[in-house]
Order: C-alpha cells, then sequence, then structure tokens
C-alpha cells in the first residue's frame, strides 16, 4: 500500500481510537487497517461495514451492538471475525472512528449547563454497590447523573425538570443527613406521583433517588 505524505494523523487515546469520532475520514481507516491486522487493504466488504458503524452513530450518536451490525449486514460472527481479525470493537469500530466509550456519548456539548454534556466525566471510575447505588455520596456529580440516565433508559436526556427533583435531594440531603419521603419531594416541588412516575420510570428510589448518588439506608 503506497504511503500518503499528505495525510495528517488525528489525534488517538492510548488504545488507538480517535480522540474525537468527527475526526473520522477514509484515510483514517486506510492507514489504520494494517494496525489492527489487515494488511491487504480494504475491500468493499470491509467499506459496507464501516460505512454502517459511520451511518448509525451519525444517527444516534452510539456504537452499535454487534448483533445489529451482523444483522443489518447479512454477516455472521464468523464473516465479522475474518474481516476483521483483531475484534469488533479493536477493528471495525477503530476502523470506523468509534468506540466502546461512543455507546453513551453523543456530539459535543455546546450548551451553557455542562450537566448536559455526556462526555464530561467519562474517566472517572465510581463506586457502587451491586444495585448500582453510589457507595459515597461524596463522590456524586452531574456526570454520575447523565450517564446512569441513559442506562436507566431516559434516553432524551436529563431535563431542568429532572434537574430540579436531583438538585432538592442533594440539598435536603446535605442539610439532614436523610433522603427526603416521596411525598415530601412532590410536596415540596408541587409535583404529582403521576409526573414525578413520568421523569423517572425506574422509581422514586431506584430512578430519582439512585440517579442524585443517594441510597436509603
Amino acid at each position: 500500500m503506497m504511503h500518503d505524505s499528505t495525510y495528517k494523523a488525528p489525534s488517538v487515546d492510548h488504545l488507538g481510537f480517535l480522540d474525537h469520532p468527527e475526526d473520522w475520514t477514509e484515510d483514517f481507516a486506510r492507514q489504520t487497517a494494517p494496525i489492527v491486522g489487515i494488511t491487504q487493504g480494504l475491500t468493499d466488504r470491509h467499506w459496507a461495514v464501516i460505512r454502517y458503524l459511520r451511518s448509525q452513530f451519525e444517527k444516534t450518536g452510539r456504537c452499535p451492538l454487534l448483533y445489529f451490525v451482523c444483522s443489518d449486514n447479512g454477516l455472521s460472527v464468523a464473516d465479522l471475525q475474518a474481516l476483521f481479525p483483531s475484534g469488533y470493537l479493536r477493528g471495525a469500530c477503530r476502523l470506523a472512528g468509534i468506540s466502546y466509550r461512543d455507546s453513551i456519548l453523543c456530539s459535543p456539548c455546546h450548551g451553557k449547563d455542562d450537566r448536559q454534556c455526556t462526555a464530561k466525566g467519562i474517566d472517572k471510575v465510581y463506586r457502587v454497590d451491586v444495585l448500582g447505588f453510589l457507595v459515597d455520596p461524596d463522590e456524586w456529580d452531574s456526570a454520575f447523573a447523565i450517564h446512569r440516565a441513559r442506562e436507566m433508559g431516559i434516553e432524551a436526556g436529563l431535563t431542568q425538570q429532572h434537574w430540579e427533583v436531583l438538585d432538592h435531594l442533594r440539598n435536603v440531603y446535605d442539610e439532614t443527613g436523610d433522603v427526603p419521603t416521596v411525598y415530601s419531594v412532590c410536596e415540596e416541588l408541587g409535583l404529582s406521583l403521576e409526573t414525578l412516575a413520568q421523569l423517572f420510570p425506574s422509581g422514586y428510589h431506584r430512578g430519582a433517588v439512585k440517579l442524585a448518588g443517594l441510597r436509603v439506608h
């Protein structure tokens, strides 16, 4: 393969994944292919998968699941392995400029409130118990709530109304050392139980309290 002297490598992390998925180009895929074990160049079948991954990422902001990659492209797992011998994430996704982290990352933040930024705190480690509750409430920050909300199925992200509830929970806890009851939260914030259920479909304790980094002992 001829070396492209005009190619300028974009910024990558210590594993070789793009730091910024939007920096992806076809040249990046071509130059990275030999590094992930594809020494004979990228074929049409490789490009079909790579472009599928890019398309899905641009639509959803997420790294698609392996199942859908195979199903939508008429491939078996063995077919995908033959195309990308270093693996799905370390091969196909890396060439497409996305990574496992993009399962919870979306586009860069443009809002005034960094609490709406899904990229915030991605590398931070939080200690949680077996049920997913934060072990130490002092470790809580907005990034914990943002990413945990996605896992709970709050796909549209946390709205101002969500944050009002979470801020109230945190403030009451800071003042009293206790988690307020669902009734007092509704009363103080003027919310109905139905509204609270819509905001936190996992429930008050398993939803709102967990997102606030608290737990009832």
